[in-house]
């Protein structure tokens, strides 16, 4: 009993069986077969090299939300180089609560504000990879893809020693709340004040007033090495001694999850504005680098994104099928169509047979019908 109903059980898988096989006996091979199928298998190849080169790939993904973080300090990472003395100079952040940010965590530096050929080389790179970002947006994904972990190399500074240094360096990080603020540079040390603060701008000479400087680096947030910020390597110039150079950033809390790295940094906006202080023409103001900046209450969340190995497989798949089952129907049209065109007329299968005419009574000629013969 138990043998009959596993021949039943049998019987019946073989019913459902959805691909029969077909005796070799009953199977043609053609040339254009043969032909159609060598292309068939090489295109499935190339499509599924290509496949896989796309399966290796990331994208970035972005979802924006409500910032709700607002406790947390904000770090401020600068990297400015002033063309003037260190002890002619200060800098320091107000927020907007009138707080005064002390600047414990910068460093003065005396430096040349002249580059070297070969820093001057990478200012020059870093400024056309800034110009390509305007244009390409999406160069800021190979970025965000680039960027580790670990801490920021320093630059080098040149010291050969032809001349004593006549900028500032002035580098290093603060901490602020998480407000709106105004960082600056201007004339003179800054001061406690009941109602502010203050700088002591009358002990410096006027002669010495340069306010040309140049950006090297200033992002808010953890730093990471690999991103480049709007403001990394911009550089100004002015001959005048008085002269107003206004940046007006907006800052993006943004998250960064990628293969490489996770951290919590800034992105940010800039407008930059600049104007000569002539307070005879009404132009008033004071000399200086003046840094304002605002937080959006927006948090951007970046997260690197891979394809799964089932949605791989299943494309894999599709390609196989695809091609497979459309090579097959075009070969088949193909061959109808050859069939078609290609009448028995021009492959010799029918030959027409000649009959002599026949007269009729009245003596007309009869033509012959014409008739055909297979061989």
């Amino acid at each position: 009993m138990r043998r009959i109903s596993r021949k039943k059980a049998l019987t019946l898988v073989k019913e459902l069986d959805a691909f029969p096989k077909v005796p070799e006996s009953y199977v043609e091979t053609t040339a254009s077969g043969g032909t159609v199928s060598l292309v068939a298998f090489s295109l499935m190849a190339v499509l599924a090299f290509l496949e896989f080169f796309v399966y290796r790939n990331t994208w970035m993904n972005y979802e924006y939300e409500v910032d709700k973080d607002f406790t947390s300090k904000l770090r401020i990472n600068v990297d400015i180089t002033v063309a003037m003395r260190c002890q002619y100079i200060g800098a320091d952040v107000l927020d907007l609560a009138e707080t005064m940010i002390a600047s414990d965590g910068l460093k003065y530096e005396p430096v040349k504000f002249e580059l070297p050929p070969e820093q001057k080389l990478w200012q020059m790179t870093l400024l056309h990879i800034q110009e390509r970002l305007r244009v390409e947006h999406s160069l800021q994904n190979v970025l965000f893809k680039s960027a580790v972990k670990g801490p920021v190399p320093a630059p080098s500074q040149s010291d050969d020693g032809s001349s004593s240094p006549s900028a500032c360096r002035i580098h290093g990080h603060m901490y602020v709340n998480k407000v709106a603020g105004n960082f600056h540079i201007t004339i003179g040390k800054s001061i406690p004040h009941p109602r502010g603060h203050a700088h002591l701008a009358a002990l410096v000479s006027h002669d010495s007033y340069n306010f040309s400087h140049r950006i090297d680096h200033l992002s808010f947030g953890e730093e990471i090495p690999g991103l480049i910020n709007p403001l990394d390597g911009t550089e100004k110039i002015t001959a005048d001694a008085n002269h107003m150079f206004q940046y007006f950033i907006t800052i993006v809390p943004t998250k960064l999850n990628t293969y490489k790295v996770s951290a919590e940094t800034h992105q940010y906006s800039v407008t930059e504005r600049e104007r000569v202080i002539n307070h005879a023409a009404g132009s008033h103001g004071v000399s200086g680098i003046f840094m304002k900046y605002d937080i959006s209450s927006l948090m951007v969340r970046v997260t690197e994104q891979h394809m799964p190995l089932w949605q791989f497989l299943v494309r894999l798949c599709g390609i196989v099928g695809g091609i497979f089952s459309t090579t097959g129907m075009i070969h088949g049209m193909v061959g109808y169509v050859v069939d078609v065109v290609c009448c028995r007329f021009q492959m010799g299968v029918y030959k027409r047979m000649d009959a002599p005419p026949s007269k009729q009574g009245d003596g007309q000629l009869v033509l012959p019908t014409e008739s055909y013969s297979e061989e």
